[in-house]
């Protein structure tokens, strides 16, 4: 049994192989979400259970299944390392119940994961994992973990092999538009970063006639000594095969696919709100639609403004893609994104789908005709320049520290004066001139995040000298 309570989360359950995460504690979980299905009586309706390319990702899979299909569960099990969007959309596209996923997504090698996906194909509400969270405590308190061999399960016909690629692909080829990169001569470099996305950018560009390169698309449990993780610091080499074949742009997926990566044409890495931005100008201004734009509190405040301009309305939720996922589900979102690099869009599932994300970010250079610089440049110029920074501030009383900080009456940053205060997740301070400060205790690390955003680079460069302040001696 597992030594403490198991935290389940939105993103599952993450812990080090061998350690936390083993076979036994899998099946644990499993034993859980079998309840809960049962509980809801959506037993008949089937679970999907994926995996990514992750070490033994296969074998937890399949101890997942056969605990599905010991509590009568059927048990589809796909047939290859998928990535986590296409495992979402198979839910909404089959009508399961939900999805079992093994991934640990973006962290590093050693670690591994499961993460359970409901039958409206986003991610879980805090409701849904906490009442998990019950039931696996119930299971490691009482025990009474089912399961049986996978050809029993086959026998009884509790388990099937499924294919998720091709139903996916032809959905999104009615998401994307092929005309406009048949006609563009582009040539795009691919980074899968040994994922579970290994094969599905290059290959629906090649498909429309985009000259592809592709880099790490081959399964490496250790994914090359590095993080699976589509930041600047780990697309380095992206970065300079950019450059090196003249390509018009990079673009790169997490370890399973979920969050994007871009470069555009000069090497320079492109950060999650400007690919935001892009997006944004990109569906309202070339594609003509409408919708909602719903961001996280934590995401850039050039969204609002594209949004105003456009009589759109724009919403601001608490950090986590449950949170857009749930204004998805809804109806009429047109773009929902976040700034650690997820984001999906209206006729989509409400999940973050990374290739998605991807492909229309090629498609509105071949749209355009222009480099992303460019395009950049434009969206500036008619919404106006932002400039954002996060800073991380390691502090092992970081609870503590926030609440003084609560406690504190604050009518300054600096020389800003603050026009608000948003406790909606951490604490934002608007502040005059439209700058703000967000400062958030992570739920992982002993660290701060505090996130900054301001008109000019000089008020950027001045809030990060009040964060300094904040912390000296």
């Amino acid at each position: 049994m597992l030594a403490k309570r198991l935290a389940f989360g939105t993103d599952g359950w993450r812990a080090v192989m061998a350690d936390e995460f083993t076979v036994e504690n899998v099946r644990i979980v499993a034993q859980a979400i079998a309840l809960y299905t049962i509980e809801k009586g959506m037993a008949e309706q089937g679970i999907i259970v994926g995996h990514d390319t992750r070490f033994l990702g296969r074998r937890f899979a399949e101890e997942v299944v056969r605990v599905l299909a010991a509590n009568g569960i059927r048990a589809d099990l796909v047939n290859e390392a998928t990535p986590t969007p296409v495992v979402a959309f198979g839910v909404k596209h089959f009508g399961t119940s939900g999805a079992v996923m093994i991934t640990a997504s973006h962290n590093p090698p050693e670690y591994n994961g499961l993460k359970y996906i409901p039958d409206y194909a986003g991610p879980a509400t805090p409701e849904i994992t906490d009442r998990l969270e019950e039931l696996i405590g119930n299971v490691q308190e009482q025990g009474g973990v089912h399961a049986i061999d996978l050809e029993q399960a086959a026998a009884a016909q509790l388990m099937q092999y499924i294919f998720l690629r091709p139903h996916y692909e032809a959905h999104i080829r009615r998401l994307i538009h092929f005309e406009r990169l048949r006609k563009a001569n582009l040539h795009v470099v691919v980074d899968a970063m040994h994922g579970a996305g290994i094969g599905y950018v290059s290959s629906i560009l090649s498909e429309a006639g985009v000259k592809t390169t592709t880099l790490r698309d081959y399964e490496d449990p250790l994914f090359g000594g590095s993080l699976p993780e589509p930041g600047e610091k780990h697309l380095m080499q992206l970065s300079k095969e950019v450059v090196m074949q003249q390509a018009d742009l990079g673009l790169a997926n997490d370890g399973d696919a979920d969050r994007f990566g871009v470069i555009d044409e000069k090497g320079k890495y492109v950060p999650a709100n400007q690919v935001l931005l892009l997006l944004a100008h990109h569906l309202i201004k070339n594609r003509g639609l409408k919708g909602r734009i719903v961001r996280t509190v934590a995401t850039t405040h050039r969204l609002d403004r594209i949004a105003q301009r456009h009589g759109l309305e724009a919403l601001e939720t608490p950090v986590g893609f449950k949170y857009i996922g749930e204004e998805m589900r809804k109806g009429d979102v047109l773009l929902g994104g976040e700034e650690s690099g997820g984001a999906s869009i209206i006729g989509h599932i409400p999940e973050k789908d990374g290739i998605l994300i991807n492909l229309l970010l090629a498609e509105m250079v071949a749209w355009e005709g222009r480099p992303i610089t460019e395009i950049l440049e434009e969206a500036y110029r008619e919404y106006g320049e932002l400039h954002t920074t996060r800073i991380d501030i390691r502090h092992r009383e970081k609870e503590r520290w926030l609440n003084d900080f609560l406690s504190m009456t604050h009518r300054k940053a600096g020389s800003f004066p603050v026009v608000s205060i948003d406790r909606k997740d951490g604490v934002k301070l608007q502040l005059q001139g439209g700058h703000w400060l967000l400062i958030r205790p992570s739920g992982t690390e002993p660290l701060l995040r505090i996130y900054c955003e301001a008109a000019t680079a000089q008020a950027l460069e001045q809030l990060k000298e009040v964060v300094e302040d904040w912390f000296c001696e």
